[in-house]
Formats: C-alpha cells, structure tokens, sequence
C-alpha cells in the first residue's frame, strides 16, 4: 500500500460498520446487513491484500460526468479510487452493486476518500450512486442486476495474464450470484483457459433480496460445486481474519482462487436478528421502531447515540 494506514484491520471493518449505521440511522435506511457480513473481508483486502496505487479521483467525488465513450472526455470510471492502472498494481472489482455504501465506507476508513463523499450518496446528479454503477467510487465496471462481475474480471485477468502483468484481479462477489448461471459458465472457463491470477472473495451471508436464500434457492454443496467447476475453492469463516489472509495466500497454478467467506448478516449488530428472514435492505416502520435499534445498536458498535 502505498497510502499509508495506521488502523488495524479490525479497526477498519469497525469503522465500516459503524459509517454504514450512522448512514443507515440519519437516511431512514440502508444496507446494513451487508456491511455487518462484508466488513471484514473487506477490511482485510484493503488494508492488508491489495496491493493498489494512490487514487487518481478527488477525495470528494465528481459529478456524474456521463458514460465513457471516445466523445466523452470528462467521463470516468470509479476505479481512480484503488489508483492507476499498472502492470504491478491489483485491479479490484466489485461485483453486487448494492454493496456500494460498505464500499464507499471502505474508502473513507482507508484515506481513499473523503467523509464528505457520502453527504452526496443517491443524488440527482451524483456519481455516489446508492447501487453502484461503472462512475461510482470503488467501481470499475457496471455489472448488471447480478452476477456479471466476475466474467468481467475475468476477461481482465486473461489479458494481463497474456500480457504478463504481475498484478493480480481480485473480485469481490455474494453468494446470490451462484444462483445465476453466467457464474457457473465463467468458472468453467477459467478453468479451461487456466486463468489462475483471479480471486474471488464471496460474502456467503445465505441472504438475498426475497429473505433467506435457502427458502428461495439453496446452493447446497457450494463448495463442492465450485471445486467440480475447475477451480481452488477455500471456504473459512468470513469473520476469521487469520482464515482470510491463509486463504488469500492459497492459491494453486493453473487455477482460479475462490474464497467462500462464510458470515453472518448479523455480525457486529445482533438486533437485526429481530428482523430475520427480511434483511436485505433495512428500513423502518415507525419511529420506534427506529429509536430502538439505534439505541440497541449505538450500545454494541460504541456509538455516542449524541452523534446520530
């Protein structure tokens, strides 16, 4: 890292999930469950894993300046947040786009981005979009509804593998994704073509948008599955920093690298197993209903309830 941090990673994944409470609490909703089950993983990534340059965007975020094209000189890609693109540096994409406010919170708990970044989250105008797209920080690509990141990063990876770039692809991804069959077909094509300088970390928190994703479509051996596809597949408990970073490190010639990270959608913020199976994206419905998870949660993240 070549912009300095003297956080610890579990201060990091902290930091993520308080930003995205307060943010959450002050907007009358947001992702939450994901930033109690992506924290760590994240935070593990960006302070330790990623080996990025010094960003190329304003702390504070530009406008939507529209979609690149060879007629749009003003147009940008998030991606200036994790630096320039070299044959040494990651390239790092984010695959679930509703996963936008814990990665803009990523960005400020590294320094890659201003506090004030999400005083302009989902306005007209905007490039903090609240589902991210190809301008949003952190973004590189815009990946659909679902499921098209890690194809995208997978075509990255072939190129630089062939133009023999020593940085590596890092995608990260949920495990809703594995309900879609673009994903099946991309493994078995890394498999094939032996791309083996991606790796995919995926937040299996067992929840999608409809509530549990074992009542909707269960994945079953997962693991088992991946392995079949042709790739290396670590699965460890998300929330296990040690587990992360052995398996980050795991990799096998010849074959992409899978890391299953296995998390709770409650991690650091128990209250929300009150709202077990619909969490996908917390609102409220009442004003006591507000008052008494922010009090709850306030309590466990260490937040002065003052600051709220």
């Amino acid at each position: 890292m070549s912009i300095p941090n003297r956080q610890t990673t579990e201060d990091v994944a902290a930091g993520i999930r308080k930003r995205v409470f307060l943010h959450t609490m002050r907007n009358n909703g947001g992702y939450l469950s994901q930033a109690c089950s992506a924290a760590d993983s994240l935070a593990l990534l960006y302070n330790e894993v990623l080996k990025l340059g010094e960003p190329t965007l304003p702390k504070v975020p530009l406008p939507f300046a529209g979609v690149p094209s060879a007629h749009n000189p003003d147009a940008f890609t998030g991606a200036g947040y994790h630096g320039p693109f070299a044959p040494e540096y990651d390239r790092f994409v984010i695959s679930p786009a509703h996963y936008a406010l814990v990665i803009y919170s990523a960005l400020i708990e590294m320094g890659r981005m201003d506090e004030e970044a999400l005083a302009h989250f989902n306005r007209d105008g905007a490039s903090v979009e609240m589902i991210g797209a190809e301008h949003s920080p952190g973004m590189e690509v815009t990946t659909g509804s679902l499921a098209q990141g890690l194809s995208m990063a997978a075509g990255l990876a072939w190129a630089r593998k062939r133009q023999g770039e020593t940085g590596k692809v890092w995608v990260y991804m949920s495990d809703g994704e594995f309900q879609e069959g673009q994903t099946w077909e991309c493994l078995a094509a890394m498999s094939y073509h032996g791309i083996d300088n991606i790796r995919a970390v995926v937040d299996v928190n067992g929840q999608q948008c409809d509530g549990a994703m074992s009542s909707v479509f269960d994945l079953g051996d997962l693991p088992g599955r991946v392995v079949a596809f042709g790739a290396t597949c670590r699965s460890v408990d998300g929330h296990d920093l040690a587990a992360l970073r052995t398996a980050a490190d795991s990799a096998e010639p010849g074959k992409p690298l899978i890391i299953l990270a296995n998390t709770s959608p409650f991690q650091g913020m128990s209250y929300l197993q009150k709202r077990f199976p619909r969490l996908h994206y917390v609102r409220f419905k009442s004003k006591e209903e507000r008052e008494e998870m922010k009090l709850a949660l306030a309590v466990e993240l260490g937040v002065d309830v003052a600051a709220i």
